[in-house]
């Protein structure tokens, strides 16, 4: 296997045929909707739709994606789009970055800097990290996907397939978040001798199962408050992606605004925004992860995702306890979706390091990315040798 280098170029016909659908959005009718409580508010998606016509311009994101080296390899028969981006110290380790939905590689911009070359982002070069950052098959570049069936151990073995086999890197770190957790832990769980360490954002356990009330410390009051409420009204979108992915495909995939509409509301209401979304993103950052669904034309084959770990139930390789025998930190932004205690992460992960972050939801790397940086070093730092 040979990776190819890659230069993100989207044709100006796609931008164009993008301009005019946008010029005819055909909008809906919205009553008592100020607070989201029924969806996007249709308002503030008028007015992100007027900036993304008259100001966003995706050029000038392009370039800056550009500034990193971009490869795509075929593994599997999947193609994997990749960022590669090495280390600038006396012995950088490798480090995977697995991002989740609605992520893209681009949720760690803020990162890959001052996690490659720290002393430039006023670190140790000592810390410093080849980072990884691939797409998760179907998503963003690595398209199109070639086969069904493709849920986590498939990212998995793909993961180790493009670190070892590709990039020559006989052992790694892993860190990811959403889907990204998912695939680190499991990369963890089947590979630890492999592994280094894994850092998440997302402590969940591989099967899906919850921690009941009881495992929840005076510390972490509200957490499995918060946690039953997620499943209990938010988890909407998800029966959709994980039962019938491809009748939603086709509205998201032929309307930017539609598209736009299934994106947004995620990262407003799964952010620690307090309501404000703005507060978290700036709207040139928003229109920019829309851009990567929209101009790879990839929302449908993100979906199956869902589908594919709804299916096909992940499966255990060992019953040792902990789950994940690699050593494991957890970084818990108390924004985020899902809150496990501590107690159950003790004995589900090789647990070495444990933060309770005082901001951040979901998508740490772009809300709290120096707080990111610093915990992922501090938990790789006694890991290096």
């Amino acid at each position: 296997m040979t990776k190819e280098p890659f230069v993100v170029t989207v044709p100006e016909e796609t931008l164009t045929d993008l301009r005019e659908r946008l010029v005819r959005t055909r909008w809906p009718e919205e009553i008592g909707n100020e607070n989201w409580q029924y969806g996007t508010n249709l308002a503030y998606l008028k007015e992100l739709t007027h900036y993304w016509l008259h100001h966003y311009d995706w050029r000038q994101h392009e370039r800056a994606i550009n500034c990193f080296r971009h490869y795509r390899v075929t593994i599997d028969g999947q193609p994997i789009h990749f960022l590669h981006q090495p280390g600038k110290g006396p012995n950088p380790m490798p480090l995977i970055l697995t991002h989740g939905w609605p992520w893209t590689f681009w949720d760690f911009s803020r990162v890959i800097g001052p996690l490659s070359d720290p002393a430039a982002h006023g670190g140790d070069a000592a810390d410093a990290f080849d980072v990884v950052v691939p797409s998760l098959p179907g998503f963003g570049f690595s398209v199109p996907l070639t086969r069904t069936g493709i849920a986590i151990r498939e990212v998995t073995e793909r993961w180790v397939t493009l670190m070892s086999d590709v990039l020559g890197y006989p052992r790694f770190g892993a860190h990811g978040g959403d889907i990204g957790a998912l695939v680190s832990a499991d990369l963890g769980h089947v590979y630890p001798e492999r592994l280094f360490g894994v850092h998440l954002t997302f402590a969940v356990a591989l099967s899906r199962e919850l921690a009941p009330a009881s495992q929840y410390s005076a510390e972490e009051q509200g957490w499995f408050a918060k946690t039953q409420h997620f499943f209990a009204e938010e988890r909407g979108y998800a029966a959709i992606q994980s039962t019938k992915p491809q009748t939603a495909a086709y509205g998201l995939t032929d309307s930017p605004v539609g598209l736009c509409a299934w994106l947004i509301e995620k990262r407003r209401t799964w952010s620690d925004c307090g309501g404000e979304v703005e507060r978290r993103f700036t709207k040139d950052e928003l229109l920019t992860s829309v851009m990567l669904y929209w101009v790879t034309g990839s929302i449908g084959t993100a979906f199956r995702s869902y589908y594919e770990r709804a299916h096909h139930p992940w499966q255990p390789v060992h019953s040792r306890t902990p789950v994940v025998e690699a050593p494991t930190g957890v970084a818990v932004f108390p924004g985020e979706i899902i809150l496990m205690p501590r107690r159950w992460a003790e004995q589900y992960y090789n647990l070495t390091r444990w933060t309770v972050m005082p901001a951040g939801g979901h998508f740490a790397p772009m809300e709290e990315p120096a707080r990111l940086v610093e915990d992922i070093r501090a938990f790789f730092r006694p890991l290096r040798r």
